[in-house]
C-alpha cells in the first residue's frame, strides 16, 4: 500500500512526490509517456538543452517556491528579453521605452504617455464589447496593430473582434529603458536542463512509465490511500459532461549549420500573414557553445483529441462545464485533482511548485 498513487511526472507531479518522499511516506508515480518531464522536459543535442515543448523560464518572487526549485539544479543568470518581428523590423517586448522609441521617437516617459492617451481619445472607444476594443481603450492604435493584434489573432484562432475582451485584462507599459520580460526577483534556467531537475525530484522514487492510469484506473486506484491526479479532468471522467476546450501548439525544430540563426532566444512574429508566434533558438538560453544551432517554430492551433493540452479556454462555456466536474470530483473519495490540467487553469512554472506545496501541506499539516 502506498500512502500517494500521483499520475503524472511533470513538475506539479514531481514536486509533490518529492514532498512526500521526503517525509518518509511511500511513493508511486506513474506516467503516461516512455519519459517523465511533462511539457518541460529537454534534451542535450550538440552540446544545447532543446526544449521540447516551448521556452520555459523559472521566475518568481516567491523565496520558498525558489528555494524548493534550487534543491534540484543550479539557475544560470538568464534574462528573458524577447523581440517582436513585424514586417522585418524589430520592436523590444514588454512595451517600453525602448519599443516607444522605435514606433514614434519619443524620448521620455511623459512623451510616450501623451502618445498613447492622444490614440487612446482619437479611437473614441465608449463600450467595450471585443478584444480590438480592450487593447485599443488600454494602449492605443499603434501598439495594438502591430504588437497585438496579428499574434493573438494566430494564438486564438480567429479575429480580435470576435474575442472576449476578458482575454486581455490589462497590457501593461513600462515606461523605463528595461527590457526584462519579468518582474520576478529570481530569475533563470537550469544549467542541467529542466529533465535533471525532474529527475532530482524523483530520486530514490519509484517510477513507471509507459503506464496509462485511465486505461488500468481500477488496478491502480487500490494501491493507494490518496491520488494525486494531474491529467486533464474531464478526461477522468470519460469526457460523461462534455470535453473542456484548449488551445494547442505544433512545434518545427531545425538544426542549422552556423553558429548563430537570430542572436536572442526568443523572438515573436506579430503579423497575421507569418504562420507561426515565434521563433526560439535554445542555445541562448544557457550560453551554449556549439557550432550549430537549434531553432524551433511555435504554431498555434485547435487542440484535437491526441494533442498536447496548452492553454485552457476559460471562458463562460468551458467554465461552466469544468464546475460541473469539480461536482463530480467531490464524490471521488481521496482523489485530488492538481495542476494546469486538473485544475483546468493555466500556471507559470512557480505558480505550478506554489501550488503543489500548498495542497501537500493542507493534506499532511
Amino acid at each position: 500500500m502506498y500512502d500517494y498513487l500521483i499520475v503524472g511526472s511533470g513538475l506539479y507531479g514531481a514536486s509533490f512526490a518529492r514532498q512526500a518522499a521526503d517525509k518518509g511516506l511511500k511513493v508511486l508515480v506513474v506516467e503516461k509517456d516512455n519519459v517523465i518531464g511533462g511539457s518541460i522536459r529537454t534534451e542535450k543535442k550538440d552540446e544545447i538543452d532543446i526544449h521540447l515543448f516551448g521556452a520555459h523560464i523559472f521566475h518568481t518572487s516567491d523565496k520558498e517556491v525558489y528555494d524548493f526549485f534550487v534543491r534540484f539544479c543550479t539557475l544560470n543568470n538568464f534574462i528573458n528579453e524577447p523581440l517582436a518581428n513585424y514586417k522585418g523590423k524589430l520592436y523590444h517586448l514588454p512595451f517600453n521605452m525602448n519599443t516607444f522609441y522605435a514606433l514614434w521617437g519619443t524620448k521620455t516617459p511623459q512623451e510616450a504617455k501623451a502618445m498613447i492617451d492622444k490614440q487612446k481619445r482619437e479611437a473614441k472607444i465608449e463600450k467595450i464589447t471585443n478584444l480590438e476594443e480592450q487593447a485599443i481603450s488600454l494602449v492605443g492604435k499603434d501598439v495594438y496593430e502591430i504588437l497585438v493584434k496579428g499574434y493573438t489573432e494566430k494564438q486564438w484562432g480567429r479575429s480580435c473582434t470576435e474575442l472576449d475582451p476578458s482575454i486581455i485584462r490589462r497590457l501593461p507599459c513600462r515606461f523605463v529603458y528595461n527590457n526584462n520580460y519579468f518582474n520576478d526577483f529570481y530569475q533563470g534556467i537550469p544549467i542541467e536542463g529542466y529533465t535533471h531537475v525532474i529527475e532530482q525530484m524523483l530520486k530514490n522514487i519509484e517510477v513507471k512509465t509507459s503506464t496509462d492510469f485511465i486505461k488500468n484506473r481500477e488496478a491502480l486506484k487500490g494501491l493507494a490511500k490518496r491520488i494525486i491526479f494531474t491529467g486533464p479532468i474531464d478526461q477522468y471522467f470519460d469526457f460523461k459532461l462534455g470535453e473542456l476546450s484548449y488551445r494547442t501548439l505544433r512545434f518545427e525544430t531545425e538544426r542549422l549549420e552556423q553558429e548563430d540563426y537570430q542572436g536572442n532566444a526568443v523572438v515573436n512574429y506579430t503579423e497575421r500573414e507569418v504562420p507561426y508566434t515565434r521563433i526560439i533558438e535554445h542555445k541562448h538560453f544557457n550560453n551554449a557553445k556549439s557550432p550549430v544551432t537549434y531553432i524551433t517554430k511555435e504554431y498555434p492551433k485547435e487542440f484535437v483529441k491526441g494533442d498536447r493540452p496548452y492553454y485552457p479556454i476559460n471562458d463562460e462555456k468551458n467554465m461552466s462545464l469544468y464546475n460541473s466536474y469539480l461536482e463530480l470530483a467531490k464524490q471521488e473519495k481521496n482523489v485530488y485533482f492538481c495542476g494546469r490540467l486538473g485544475q483546468y487553469k493555466y500556471f507559470d512554472m512557480d505558480d505550478t511548485i506554489r501550488a503543489s506545496l500548498d495542497m501537500f501541506k493542507k493534506l499532511e499539516d
